[in-house]
């Protein structure tokens, strides 16, 4: 059988199964004894490279399979998106009983959940991601939405999955520029959690650019051990789940401003130098901390500066961030390397002396 690891979240308790092919697949999903109806959703990427693998691997072992693709992107995160999912399962005849699996990164992931939460208020719902973000992050934890008016993420349920298959070969197919992307949400788990995994990182950043097999395993599920212990203790985000949001505000603020011309990973990482740039201007993390988070997300590719956006519109669009508590943001910001705080204490001008400083040259 497989190595897995359990997030214990009592009756929605699941497995993440992590693999070096998509072969033991059909066996893990009969064990949880769902109809033989699945409905795979990918986007246009993705399917060319494991979609017909995938649906022929489930037909040839009793599944009746359909399949839905939807434009690659950002762009496709919408409501409009999730009503031609519907119509696929209406089409095909879903039930409770069924499933619809997300195959591909964290957009397909967030749009298949998100159709799956509300289709029959509620069909079963398996991830397959093949991304680094997807597998490091976003396949685990349940959330799940679409983008509405431009705004990241803002329409969204907390729904689980009944499983989460990684075939950790996948990411040698992705693009250089997706795979760093996904480094950020594995450096901030380090930033968040975990002091040992950060000097990890640090000391194996070429290993894991030159995608090692092992490192890369022990990378991938490092972060859902690290994702799964903070979503056991706050499933729905009341309280310690919020860390996880270290680098987002800013983050989400800049994706939307920049009509998602750049990825997720980068505008997180541009947000997490943000959050930094606040924490050491307030002097609760010192400058030792402030210069290995920056030079760690510099080592990787990904940006910690950027050029030709309005920091004012970027500000905002932050008002907008559904995280807010009694109208006013609340930021992760770290105290030390493996250890955050939460708070709502920044003023408009502190932000605006960050968002000037990943703004600036360098």
């Amino acid at each position: 059988m497989v190595n897995h690891l359990i997030v214990d979240l009592k009756e929605r308790s699941y497995p993440i199964f992590f693999e070096k092919n998509f072969l033991q697949l059909p066996e893990v999903i009969k064990e949880k004894n769902f109809s033989s109806k699945v409905l795979i959703v990918t986007d246009t990427n993705v399917d060319q490279y494991y979609g017909n693998q995938v649906q022929q691997l489930l037909s040839n072992n009793g599944f009746e399979v359909d399949k839905f693709i939807f434009e690659a992107g950002e762009q496709s995160k919408t409501l409009n998106t999730v009503s031609l999912i519907y119509n696929e399962c209406l089409k095909y005849r879903l039930d409770r009983n069924s499933a619809i699996i997300a195959l591909g990164g964290g957009v397909t992931g967030d749009i298949a959940g998100f159709a799956a939460a509300s289709f029959m208020r509620g069909i079963k719902f398996i991830q397959v991601p093949t991304s680094l973000l997807a597998q490091v992050d976003s396949s685990v934890g349940g959330k799940v939405g679409v983008d509405y008016k431009g705004s990241k993420n803002i329409v969204g349920a907390f729904y689980q999955p009944m499983l989460v298959y990684m075939n950790i070969n996948s990411l040698k197919s992705l693009p250089k520029r997706e795979f760093i992307s996904g480094l950020a949400e594995v450096i901030k788990h380090g930033i968040i959690y975990d002091y040992d995994f950060f000097k990890y990182i640090e000391k194996n950043v070429d290993a894991i650019l030159g995608l090692d097999a092992n490192v890369l395993k022990y990378v991938v599920e490092k972060n859902c051990i690290i994702k799964s212990k903070v979503v056991q203790k706050d499933e729905t985000e009341q309280g310690l789940r919020a860390i996880l949001n270290f680098g987002h505000t800013v983050g989400h603020a800049i994706e939307s401003v920049s009509n998602f011309s750049l990825l997720h990973g980068e505008c997180i990482s541009l947000g997490m130098v943000a959050a930094a740039f606040l924490a050491h201007k307030a002097n609760i993390l010192d400058l030792n901390d402030w210069d290995r988070i920056v030079k760690l997300l510099k080592r990787t590719g990904l940006p910690i500066r950027i050029k030709n956006i309005q920091i004012e519109q970027v500000y905002k669009e932050m008002l907008k961030d559904k995280k807010q508590v009694d109208c006013k943001l609340k930021f992760i910001l770290p105290i030390k390397i493996g250890e955050v705080l939460q708070t709502t204490d920044i003023t408009k001008g502190d932000i605006m002396d960050a968002l000037e400083y990943i703004t600036s040259p360098e």
